[in-house]
């Protein structure tokens, strides 16, 4: 397996009802738009897809998938390094969180159905070691498209559109072309504070196969930045 052929599919989690559910795919290393939906059913058809095929994927979902947990009672509730102003128990945080734990768990809970055995990681040291014949194929990772890293929206729609700039982000991340300090470098972190990994939790009750040390790991979170 080579790392070098990947497929990203990115997730702007929202209401499956009202239309606010979007996915993209993008290739790596060329970062090509290959597919996109508005149907859960479609971002979990590609990513088992491009791993059938002997490709490596990766799942980002726009939502906070990791959290700290401290020892001190009163720092419950505070944001992650790295967050700013936009605390994951703040209210569009928090809102997000419950919604992706949903769509999170049924996406992994199909590819699990589609693969038996598939192994997933958070942990982007083990998803390039698959390239080894060992490690695994899938990483699960969290994207960030706020602020000034939203995109225009396209004719598809704004999630779409926050749903192909995260693929992107994530993609360019994983390359080392975004130029951050480190191509497994991470936006946001729990440290000092425990952190309990949600994308962990999510694939372990999915059947997918993770190690038991990724429920206590910070997840790489990519922050879509402005373009140009």
């Amino acid at each position: 397996m080579k790392l070098s052929a990947a497929c990203v599919v990115a997730v702007d989690v929202g209401s499956v009802r009202t239309g606010s559910f979007a996915w993209a795919a993008v290739d790596m290393p060329g970062h090509t738009l290959t597919a996109h939906g508005d149907d859960p059913a479609g971002a979990a058809g590609a990513l088992s897809a491009a791993l059938t095929d002997g490709a490596s994927a990766v799942l980002a979902l726009e939502a906070p998938m990791s959290v700290p947990v401290p020892g001190d009672w009163k720092l419950l509730g505070k944001g992650r390094t790295g967050e700013g102003n936009r605390a994951w128990s703040a209210s569009a945080g928090a809102g997000a969180l419950a919604t992706g734990l949903a769509q999170g768990a049924w996406l992994l809970a199909e590819i699990a159905r589609a693969l038996p055995g598939l192994a997933a990681t958070t942990q982007v040291s083990r998803w390039r070691g698959a390239a080894d014949g060992g490690g695994a194929p899938l990483l699960l990772v969290e994207a960030f498209v706020s602020g000034e890293g939203k995109p225009v929206p396209t004719a598809l729609g704004p999630h779409a559109a926050d749903a192909e700039a995260a693929a992107r982000a994530v993609a360019e991340r994983l390359a080392g072309e975004d130029g951050t300090d480190g191509t497994d470098g991470t936006d946001m972190t729990c440290a000092p504070q425990r952190a309990f990994s949600l994308l962990a939790a999510q694939a372990h009750w999915a059947g997918l196969a993770v190690a038991g040390d990724e429920l206590a790991l910070d997840v790489l979170v990519v922050r879509a930045r402005p373009a140009g």
